[in-house]
């Protein structure tokens, strides 16, 4: 028996394989085959690198959520509340001592690890099992999308979220929203997003109120959005709530660097814009991102905001709230950067991408201002504009080929 040649090992080394070992495999080694006949690959990227460089994209939202998480905790502690028997403070006290007011910077990053990395390992798991699971059924390779959908749904939620509340969002984010229609490259929804709504809307008092937002048990720190959404004494904590205040304003109010920097009570990874900002400009770079969906939202956002601040009710503290609040408060700058630009369930045309960031940008606001108990509305926004995405898509091809026909002449 002859044995086999080098390309032949090569092929065998490479095959996806259907076992668990070989699913495991494949995040790791990527295929080694290349294309044969006419494609239209524009260079090497694929999904492997695509997640990989998305994944080191969001590094700058977790390691300031990490340290974030500690600080809030801090400053609850200086305010007054105290520390939670539960676990994760046996876990802290066991390594680390007990957590005070005074504990250093080291000490505030271990303890936010110690409340994100649960999350997030608990999405990855889970969302892992539904992969193999629909793969193994489909006898299809192992997709790493589930990385960064598990990732961005551990950023989207409260520090002190029960943790099957994180096994309930997810799988019904993978399974309902993405492995029903056919899995990765198939679902017209985003997984994370989807997941985060069901949750959302089933166990609002888990997930929606402020006590889940701190890691510490029994203190309640509103958010910006909170505030806003009362009236009189409390909603005039509020800078912007002044009659007189404008939009460029903001950029000497130090509350709002504050909320820029994302020195502020949150979920988990929407607090600092400037570390969305960063990661989210790499993706622009290397055009993992498209910029006509991230100007859409922005210039949606901004145009119905001042739309609202000249016409809407002067009572309402969001009907008043300049752009660049909008852009600070809430998980807008997240979802601006890294769920509306989820290639595969946005618009795949380029008049259709800024369309759909303009309905995105134009409905999160709409949504703040008109459902005061309900104002994060990037969520839905994203939702509701990838329903409409095909649509955008077959209106522009429609256009395209009427336009083409008349200038050829073509009836």
């Amino acid at each position: 028996m002859s044995k086999p040649n080098k390309p032949e090992l090569q092929d065998a080394y490479y095959a996806p394989g259907s076992t668990i070992k070989d699913f495991f495999r494949s995040l790791f080694i990527g295929h080694g085959g290349s294309t044969q006949d006419t494609v239209h690959v524009r260079d090497a990227i694929e999904v492997k690198r695509t997640m990989t460089i998305v994944g080191m994209c969001l590094l700058p939202v977790i390691l300031f959520a990490i340290y974030n998480i500690g600080l809030q905790a801090q400053l609850a502690l200086a305010a007054g509340a105290k520390l939670p028997a539960t676990w994760h403070q046996a876990i802290y006290a066991a390594l680390f001592g007990e957590f005070t007011a005074a504990t250093s910077t080291f000490g505030m990053v271990c303890y936010g690890l110690i409340y994100y990395l649960p999350i997030y390992f608990t999405a990855l798991i889970t969302t892992l099992f539904w992969e193999v699971v629909f793969a193994k059924v489909r006898k299809q390779d192992l997709h790493e999308g589930f990385f960064v959908t598990a990732l961005l749904f551990s950023l989207c939620m409260p520090a002190n979220i029960a943790l099957w509340l994180v096994v309930m969002g997810i799988s019904f984010g993978v399974v309902v929203a993405k492995e029903l229609f056919g899995g990765m490259g198939y679902n017209f929804l985003n997984p994370a997003l989807a997941g985060l709504a069901f949750i959302y809307f089933a166990y609002p008092t888990e997930v929606s109120t402020a006590a889940q937002l701190v890691a510490i048990d029994g203190y309640t720190s509103a958010t910006t959005l909170d505030i806003a959404s009362k009236t009189g004494r409390i909603a005039q904590q509020l800078s912007f709530a002044a009659a007189d205040y404008s939009w460029y304003q903001a950029f000497f109010d130090p509350k709002w660097w504050d909320a820029f920097l994302g020195f502020e009570v949150g979920a988990v990874g929407e607090t600092s814009t400037l570390a969305i900002l960063l990661g989210g400009g790499v993706l622009l770079i290397t055009r993992l991102a498209d910029w006509r969906i991230v100007a859409g939202v922005l210039v949606g956002m901004i145009a119905t905001s001042a739309a609202f601040n000249l016409f809407g009710d002067a009572k309402s503290v969001y009907s008043s709230m300049p752009w660049t609040w909008h852009l600070v408060t809430g998980g807008f700058a997240l979802g601006m950067m890294f769920m509306a630009t989820d290639p595969v369930t946005t618009a795949y045309t380029r008049p259709g991408k800024l369309i759909f960031g303009l309905l995105v940008g134009f409905m999160a606001i709409v949504i703040r201002v008109a459902n005061v108990k309900m104002p994060e509305g990037i969520m839905l926004a994203i939702l509701f504009a990838n329903l409409w995405a095909p649509l955008f898509d077959s209106l522009v091809a429609r256009f395209n080929i009427k336009r083409r026909m008349k200038r050829n002449g073509i009836q």
